[in-house]
């Protein structure tokens, strides 16, 4: 066994028990810390397939901006308070899709377990970000601008959920 298999076992573990503390974690901020740890083993997986790029947006993307702002909307709207209020009637869905998608997985993998590679691109091509960046505002230009939209649509909801309601003049809240 060679160093970076010895590695990449070991980030296997810890992403997984990251993920698993993250589901199982009655405290959102305990679920958000989790979710940062698992970004940062993704990031590592990044840097073990030499992209170092993909690797540093990574952290800076996801584990920076997205967590902090995970963390300011948890701590803005006081979820915390809500915890307890889960009904089993609707998670049926959920794990009907999460078993949907282990099945997948587990199919995925066994097809490509007689293939040589896994990889479909060499380490120089997902480490220039000249590269990167004419492949993703030429082939794909479509999915980079339906991700913005959406990012701005969840930010708009954030700004809509954290908004209260002024009082009116006789003390009940506006309609």
């Amino acid at each position: 066994m060679t160093l970076e298999l010895v590695l990449f076992f070991i980030l296997a573990a810890i992403a997984i028990a990251t993920a698993v503390g993250m589901l199982t974690s009655r405290s959102t901020v305990y679920a958000a810390l989790h979710l940062v740890v698992n970004f940062i083993t993704v990031a590592i997986f990044y840097l073990l397939l030499d992209a170092p790029f993909i690797a540093l947006s990574q952290v800076a993307v996801y584990a920076g901006a997205i967590m902090v702002l995970f963390l300011f909307v948890i701590m803005l709207l006081g979820i915390e308070n809500i915890a307890g209020e889960l009904a089993w009637k609707n998670l049926i869905w959920p794990v009907v899709m999460a078993v949907i998608l282990m099945v997948e997985g587990v199919f995925l993998v066994i097809q490509r377990i007689g293939q040589k590679t896994l990889v479909g691109a060499t380490g120089t091509a997902l480490s220039d970000p000249s590269l990167m960046a004419k492949v993703l505002f030429t082939d794909y230009l479509l999915p980079f601008e339906i991700t913005a939209v959406l990012l701005l649509v969840a930010m708009i909801g954030a700004i809509v959920l954290s908004k209260h309601e002024k009082p009116a003049k006789g003390g009940q809240a506006s309609s």
